[in-house]
Parts: structure tokens; C-alpha cells; sequence
């Protein structure tokens, strides 16, 4: 979808339709007064957060259409505001089949911040995930282009429509990975599909194949990977800045391309979600595309072990033990507790490749939906300053992060009387112990693990985003990279 920016008089911009943001008792100074006021006395529309109110043919305007979007209370208006209201604005239009849509972007709230985001909403609104939808009445048509309209301006605006437009459609790469099924994007696939994305973006590319991984030593990689027909990958991509950067970051996604439970076999009641399971592989590969265009300071290195886990005959057994990359030994309690086994043997291979500090991304536990549902990614850090980092690039991109705990209480559920450690803990605080089992493979580099279960795709449709994946990570990955100063 292409993105442009306009210092033109919202009345003078052609488009299939200009959407003006309102704001409850405040009726738009920019609509045509006569039409808001009669609204807004009338009830029928109150400026309510993502109320919508479209309006044909405004006299003395060039759009087809004008569409009023609420945002709620003026006091409350924050950049998760805009996102709704610019998200659920591009998914009526798109139903509507509007092909160009141009939004106001007003004083005082107007900014690149804003309006990075008012384009990277826009994009990730109007999404849907139908690449297999053969019926064009089911199938979406997509918006052409957007326009962001700032009378008044100056130029310096334009990179924040660029910038949100690469982001949202690195953002967008992602969602379309984590949905393809799990006969189409098995781990071979999706190493192809990182490598012609590199070739695109002038990122290095290594795919190291089974073969080598024995070679190398990875022993909890190879075996999830054992039960399956489908060989194991690992996804190696590489970014160097123009200048030379001493730090070295490494962003980790689990690619669980589906998971089954292996032999400890999940209930067949949502198993088809578990294509779902290499999100956080998808958003690694989302960000290194965005970070590729963005160009950050720092060298960045991103892994992705993209494996299938299933129950085959060869497949490893509740009680097998494991060596990892590290020399450590893992007895494999629980075979669905896989992915904390693979992205073991994928920090030490960062860090033996150079990576000073870690970020990982990962539909890793069930335990971190309970504790915060699907609206907070859980983060769990070994150092409060890399935590802090992205924290603040979380924020800046509107995705929602909480702190979680990672004490030395919870060492005490990770004892095997046969090996260094078991893969599970005890039930309670399972997505705590699944990180602290991490951490034994990330210690000493400074890093930080976020578990996206319950924030990498939603089970219902949103009014500003389509059911299905949510790209989640993308945005912040690429931000911590692009604010990182040495």
C-alpha cells in the first residue's frame, strides 16, 4: 500500500474518503459544522472511542466521503487512542471497498510520533489474513494507498509516514508467515522464505541444515526435531551498519513451525492454533526486514530454529536426557515444553557468534496467559538497563509489556536427580520457570525474554484489527534497535 503526505487543506484532498478524528463533547473543528453539531445534539454520534459517523459528498469538499472516528475523552487521547480509532477506521473503508483513504492529522495532538503510528495503524487495520479465500465476495480488497493530511506542516513529516509504513508492513511480512498452515510453511519453507526476504533487504543469510547441527553439538534442537519427517533448520541473518557498532545484538525467535505436544500430545480442542507457534520466529524475521530498511547503528544478528514437533516414532520421550550446545544436560519431563529446549542451544550459538545482548520472542507458555491475559506481553530480564531499553521501545511503538519476576526462589522447581536440570517446572508460575530456565543458557550477556502466547494472535476479530495473528514484537524489536545507543 503506498503512503504520502499532503500539506494541503483537508477540503481540497481527492480521496475515496478523509477520516477526521473526533473527541466526546467536542464536535471536529475541520467537519462541516452544521452536519457534526446536528450529531452530536442528537446523540447519533458522541465521539466515543472507534463510534463511527460517515458522511457522502460533504459540500465544498473534493472526497467522496467524510468518516468521523471517535477517540473518546481529549484527556485520555494516547498513541493506543489513535491506533484504534485509525485501525478500526481502515477496516470499515476497507469493507466498503475504498481504495484511497487520507486521515487529518490535526494540532496539537499532530507529530512524527503520531503520525508514524497513524500510518502503521492504517496498514495494520486494513489486514487480513485471506491469502487462501478463492470467493472475491469473501475476499477483502485491499486500500491503495493512504494519505496523511497536515495543512501547515513541513516536510520533515514525510519520514514519519515512511517509517510507519515500513513498519506496519514488516509487521504485516510477519502476520503473513504465522498464518500460512503448517503443510505450507513447514521448517525447510519457512528458511526459504527468511532467505529470498534477506536477498530482498541486503541482509547475509546462513541456513544451517540438520547435518550441521549434529556437527555443532545442538542436542535439544535435534531432539524436538527427531519425531518429525520434516528436518530442522536454523535461520541465521545478519545485519552490519556502515559504521563499526561494539555492540552486537542478537533477537531470538522461537519457529515451532506446528507443535503437537510431541509424545506428551496436546488436546485436539485449538491444536489447529499451534501453526501459530513460530510467532515469534515470524517477528524476528518481521523486524530484521524493517531493520534492514531503517538502518540502525548497532549489528544486529537475528536466530530463528525453525523445527516441527510431533510424535513420530522416533520422537524423544517424557525421561530422555538431552546435551545442549552449552554441555549441559536437560531431562526432558514434558515433550510440549519444547520450545525452552530449542532456543537453549540457540543462545549459546549467539553468543559464540558475538552477541552482546539478547532479546528473545516466544509463544512459550500457556502460564503467561493466565497471569495477564491477552493484552500484556510478559518480559523477564537478567538486567534491569536491557529491560529498561526495551521498555522504552515498547512503549514508543504501543505495545503493551509488563515486568515479571525471575528470583532465585524459582531455582528450586528446576532440579533433576539424572541431569543439570529438567525442561518444567512445577504447575504454579510456569511461565517464570520456563524463563528461568532460559536464563541459564542466557546468563552472563544482558537479556531479555518475552513470552507472546497471549499476545500473538487474537481468537476474535477486533474492531481495528482482523482475527488471527497480530504480528506483536515487530515494532519493538526494530525500535530497540533503531534508538540503541552504545
Amino acid at each position: 500500500m503506498q503512503a504520502r503526505l499532503e500539506l494541503k487543506s483537508v477540503r481540497d484532498v481527492d480521496a475515496d474518503a478523509v477520516v477526521v478524528f473526533a473527541f466526546e463533547g467536542q464536535p471536529p473543528a475541520l467537519a462541516p459544522a452544521a452536519l457534526t453539531e446536528e450529531l452530536y445534539s442528537s446523540a447519533e454520534f458522541q465521539g466515543k472511542s472507534c463510534q463511527t459517523a460517515l458522511l457522502y459528498r460533504p459540500e465544498g469538499w473534493r472526497a467522496k466521503r467524510l468518516l468521523l472516528i471517535g477517540c473518546g475523552k481529549p484527556e485520555e487521547f494516547d498513541g493506543h487512542a489513535l491506533r484504534a480509532a485509525a485501525g478500526r477506521a481502515a477496516r470499515l473503508l476497507k469493507e466498503r471497498r475504498v481504495s484511497h483513504v487520507a486521515f487529518a492529522a490535526e494540532q496539537p495532538w499532530r507529530s512524527a510520533e503520531t503520525v508514524s503510528a497513524l500510518v502503521e495503524a492504517t496498514l495494520l487495520g486494513a489486514y487480513d489474513p485471506d491469502l487462501y479465500k478463492t470467493d472475491p465476495e469473501k475476499k477483502g480488497t485491499p486500500l491503495g494507498s493512504v494519505t496523511v493530511i497536515a495543512e501547515g506542516a513541513g516536510e520533515e513529516l514525510q519520514a514519519a509516514v515512511e517509517r510507519g509504513s515500513i513498519l506496519a508492513e514488516c509487521q504485516n511480512f510477519a502476520r503473513d508467515l504465522v498464518s500460512e498452515p503448517a503443510n505450507r510453511l513447514t521448517p525447510g519453507k519457512l528458511a526459504e522464505r527468511a532467505r529470498a526476504m534477506a536477498e530482498q533487504e541486503g541482509l547475509s543469510c546462513e541456513i544451517i541444515d540438520e547435518s550441521r547441527l549434529k556437527q555443532l553439538g545442538m542436542g535439544a534442537l535435534l531432539g524436538v526435531a527427531q519425531g518429525s519427517e520434516e528436518p530442522p533448520a536454523l535461520i541465521v541473518l545478519r545485519y552490519s551498519p556502515e559504521t563499526e557498532s561494539t555492540d552486537h545484538l542478537g533477537l531470538v525467535g522461537k519457529g515451532i513451525t506446528f507443535d503437537t505436544g510431541g509424545i506428551s500430545l496436546k488436546p485436539s480442542e485449538h491444536m489447529d492454533e499451534m501453526k501459530f507457534d513460530m510467532a515469534g520466529g515470524a517477528a524476528v524475521l518481521g523486524a530484521m526486514r524493517a531493520i534492514a530498511r531503517l538502518k540502525p547503528s548497532i549489528a544486529v544478528t537475528a536466530f530463528v530454529p525453525a523445527v516441527e514437533n510431533m510424535p513420530g516414532g522416533k520422537a524423544q520421550r517424557p525421561g530422555d536426557i538431552v546435551t545442549t550446545l552449552s554441555g549441559k544436560t536437560v531431562e526432558v519431563m514434558n515433550t510440549d515444553a519444547e520450545g525452552r529446549l530449542i532456543m537453549a542451544d540457540t543462545f549459546t550459538y549467539a553468543q559464540k557468534l558475538g552477541c552482546t545482548h539478547l532479546v528473545d520472542a516466544a509463544t512459550l507458555t500457556g502460564a503467561i496467559v493466565v497471569a495477564l491475559g491477552h493484552v500484556y506481553t510478559g518480559a523477564f530480564t537478567n538486567d534491569q538497563e536491557m529491560l529498561n531499553r526495551l521498555l522504552e521501545a515498547g512503549k514508543a511503538e504501543g505495545e503493551k509489556i509488563w515486568h515479571m519476576p525471575l528470583d532465585e526462589d524459582y531455582a528450586e522447581q528446576l532440579k533433576s536427580p539424572y541431569a543439570d536440570l529438567p525442561n518444567i517446572g512445577k504447575r504454579w508460575g510456569g511461565a517464570i520457570t520456563a524463563a528461568y530456565f532460559l536464563k541459564q543458557f542466557a546468563d552472563p550477556v544482558p537479556w531479555v525474554h518475552l513470552d507472546i502466547a497471549g499476545t500473538a494472535w487474537t481468537e476474535e476479530a477486533k474492531p481495528h484489527m482482523a482475527k488471527g495473528p497480530t504480528g506483536v514484537g515487530v515494532r519493538t524489536l526494530a525500535r530497540l534497535a533503531a534508538d540503541w545507543q552504545s
